[in-house]
């Protein structure tokens, strides 16, 4: 059950929508489930004699009062309303059920406590099988305004009560972290004109991507408007700094033709000008992405960089362990961008899903993530995919999102744990659509006996507590074709099973052998690393005379845009 708690100061106006036909004839049968006093609420909509006019004078009675105390003046704001809504699947409820509900959220939320003479006036409105909608105006008999600081929250609070007891769905309780839902007339604005998504959500995802992606706070502004988004800065009276921001989706507009702004806080929480500088600090120009000898080095340094955050979750300090789950937001954007392949959708669709899961009331310290989230940005700017090494990482976001989502668990942040499963179950999808035909082809090309053989003894050497169930796992035989490689590569295969065994435990892994198989890919090439090095030594003056091309990052390249409009 939600509630979305609103102001305004049109009485009539909202009279006229809860008891009209609504923007696309919607609204059946409106009509008043529990008020103030039914008697001496009009109901328009089972009364042929009852006008809104009426309704509204009505309701508006201690408003007038107060208005004349004031010279002329209406108090701001006035006008309270909540519409309350079951979840999708919930059963039938009637009116009378519906008139409790109103009446213990008015009096949770501060409007009408119960017993309270001098309480504001108030109605309930049903116009639909699934909701009400509470209004009140916030003026009391007694001429005072009512108490309803975090009216949401307690309204939020009694709606879980409600569930419980009227065998109801029960929705995960929120922490005042969640971004703000689309209203109504939002969602139906993107209806009619063929979008998905209202342009408050698509805004909110171009945000997430462009900050994952860029280095400081210029080209957070500078790509956000090469997407073709308008910006609005808002600059300190005195110092002339930034002080907060505005964002509008191309084509967005409102009745008179206007563009509609969105702040950067009403995005998300963490989209507010002072959010972000916390974790997009100015970089010196020597810290700014180029391009590397290795074009594997990004996937390997995020890879690296997400094992490192998953031990962070079990060591105890909440704000580094938040800080981490925050920089692996951005990562999964990065992921997403830099990836090739049909999986791409569902590592879309994972790190969409885990923005919930990306902030608590718990403080974060971004400072402590610093290594995450530079391997990210690294990402960001990779120009190519390089097969068993992507899937590597793909597998270790697998296990990062799964201790998420217990991190959450543990700490009582119930929406941000089924938002970390959710992302959870998409990165799996993505992970067995990569993985599926690479560990097929490793199997295939499996080495001779002998080898095999030899790897087997090198296992029970290595790992002796865990051999007989890597050797039975069926992705064994692909785990021999990478040690082949890594031997290739300058690796001795018995001292790299001992050491990528110990990075986690296998005890809890459903396929030890494939654990290793992407542990051992993420490992750098020995032999290429060496010529490399020599490489750098012997040509370092050559290399400072050339300047590097400057960078774009993937998240912001033209066949990566997704245009709103």
């Amino acid at each position: 059950m939600v509630p979305d708690v609103s102001t305004g100061s049109d009485t009539r106006g909202l009279i006229v929508y809860l008891f009209g036909p609504g923007r696309r004839d919607e609204h059946t049968d409106p009509h008043i489930v529990a008020a103030w006093d039914m008697a001496g609420a009009p109901d328009p909509g089972r009364d042929p004699a009852a006008t809104y006019s009426q309704l509204a004078k009505r309701l508006d009675t201690h408003v007038g009062l107060r208005t004349r105390e004031l010279g002329g003046k209406k108090p701001p704001h006035h006008v309270w309303h909540c519409p309350v809504r079951t979840a999708p699947g919930d059963r039938y409820l009637t009116d009378a059920e519906w008139a409790e509900v109103a009446r213990r959220i008015v009096h949770a939320a501060g409007i009408a406590p119960e017993g309270d003479e001098k309480a504001c006036r108030w109605i309930a409105v049903r116009h639909a099988a699934d909701h009400i909608h509470i209004m009140a105006t916030t003026v009391r008999a007694d001429g005072r305004r009512p108490r309803t600081h975090r009216d949401g929250q307690r309204a939020q609070a009694e709606c879980r009560k409600i569930e419980a007891e009227f065998g109801l769905r029960r929705l995960k309780s929120g922490d005042l972290t969640a971004p703000r839902t689309p209203t109504g007339a939002e969602r139906a604005k993107a209806e009619r004109q063929g979008q998905t998504v209202t342009a408050r959500q698509w805004l909110r995802e171009q945000a997430y991507a462009v900050a994952a992606a860029v280095r400081n706070e210029a080209d957070y502004f500078t790509v956000l408007e090469s997407l073709g988004i308008k910006v609005k800065t808002r600059l300190g009276p005195e110092t002339g700094d930034i002080i907060g921001y505005s964002l509008a989706a191309p084509g967005d507009t409102n009745a008179v033709g206007e563009l509609v702004w969105y702040g950067g806080s009403k995005l998300a929480p963490d989209l507010s000008i002072n959010r972000l500088r916390e974790r997009l600090p100015d970089q010196e120009m020597a810290d700014r992405p180029r391009y590397v000898a290795d074009p594997a080095a990004p996937w390997r340094h995020t890879t690296t960089a997400i094992h490192a955050a998953r031990t962070v979750l079990d060591a105890g300090d909440d704000a580094a362990a938040q800080g981490h789950l925050a920089a692996f937001g951005d990562a999964l954007y990065n992921i997403a961008s830099a990836t090739t392949g049909p999986h791409r959708a569902e590592l879309r669709a994972a790190a969409m899903a885990f923005n919930r899961a990306r902030r608590s009331a718990t403080r974060a310290d971004h400072q402590a993530a610093t290594a995450l989230r530079k391997a990210a940005k690294e990402l960001a700017y990779a120009s190519n995919e390089p097969g068993g090494l992507a899937i590597a990482l793909l597998f270790a976001t697998v296990h990062l999102a799964r201790a998420a989502a217990k991190w959450h668990e543990q700490h009582g942040h119930e929406q941000q744990a089924a938002a970390a499963e959710e992302a959870l179950r998409h990165l799996q999808a993505g992970y067995k659509q990569a993985a599926t035909p690479v560990l097929a082809d490793l199997t295939h090309r499996a080495p001779r006996a002998a080898t095999a053989s030899r790897f087997e003894q090198d296992v029970r050497a290595a790992l002796p507590d865990h051999a007989d169930r890597i050797l039975a796992d069926p992705t064994w035989t692909a785990l021999t074709t990478t040690l082949a490689h890594a031997e290739t590569a300058g690796h001795n295969p018995r001292r790299l099973l001992a050491e990528v065994g110990t990075q986690r435990e296998l005890d809890s892994a459903e396929h030890p052998a494939e654990v290793l198989t992407w542990r051992i890919t993420a490992q750098p090439n020995r032999r290429t690393q060496a010529a490399r090095m020599r490489s750098a030594t012997s040509g370092t003056s050559a290399m400072s005379t050339t300047p590097h091309p400057p960078a774009t990052p993937a998240a912001t390249r033209p066949e990566e845009r997704s245009r709103h409009r």
